[in-house]
């Protein structure tokens, strides 16, 4: 299992860039670890949706942060953490006008994609069934940090892009709710865990009074947790 674990550490970190908070999740999770609480990362892949948004396609991203699981009675816990890299966003969309004759005559026939960066912190009810079956349910809000456009138009000559910065236009918060299914990958119960999870947001993101964007995703995650007991104290 802990060989597992290193080489799930690797990818992600290979994958994403490293935070600051992931770094002292690795130096002290085995302090952060006790009877009670479960301390590790999780990562994986999300794909997301802006709802409202016209003629929007999901993106396709990765996430990754750590989590902590704090035991309330027999099988039944607390589960929050915090995403450090977490996109919401969509792609697909059909360009609009920049007035600038050159350019919207060059990307008529392309595409957008935004991308919306954001911290999110989950805080969920968990129950866990026989050991390996895991059901949450709760909310998650996030704190938004920076978003992008990309204008993208790709034809005989070649790939053409244009990117801007537009995080005034949208709101600094988002909330929804969150929830899903996942299994251990062993009976102790803190062992790797893989599941899926959907989010679905409460909160018009987008600051213009034309359109109403709501967040959603579906997230694929694997979480790892560090500093754990060895095999040989598995409960039988």
């Amino acid at each position: 299992m802990k060989l597992k674990a290193i080489v799930l550490l690797v990818i992600l970190f290979l994958t994403v860039s490293v935070k600051s908070q992931i770094l002292i999740s690795i130096l002290f999770g085995d302090k952060l670890n006790s009877e009670k609480v479960e301390f590790g990362l999780n990562g994986g892949l999300n794909q997301s949706y802006l709802k409202g948004a016209p003629e929007a396609q999901p993106l396709n991203s990765f996430n990754l942060g750590f989590y902590f699981h704090f035991l309330l009675k027999n099988s039944s816990y607390i589960s929050t953490g915090l995403q450090v890299k977490s996109n919401m966003g969509a792609s697909g969309m059909p360009p609009y006008l920049m007035g600038n004759a050159a350019f919207d005559t060059l990307f008529k026939d392309g595409t957008v994609t935004t991308k919306i960066n954001y911290f999110y912190l989950p805080v969920m009810y968990q129950h866990r069934f026989y050991k390996y079956v895991i059901v949450e349910a709760g909310f998650m809000a996030g704190l938004r940090t920076k978003v992008t456009e990309t204008f993208l138009y790709e034809g005989f000559e070649g790939e053409v892009s244009f990117k801007q910065d537009i995080r005034n236009d949208y709101t600094h918060l988002d909330a929804g709710l969150f929830g899903g299914i996942g299994f251990k990958t062993s009976k102790h119960p803190k062992s790797m865990s893989i599941g899926v999870n959907f989010y679905q947001g409460l909160v018009d993101v987008y600051k213009s009074p034309d359109y109403k964007y709501i967040n959603s995703s579906v997230y694929l995650y694997a979480k790892v947790p560090i500093g754990v007991v060895s095999k040989d104290e598995i409960p039988k």
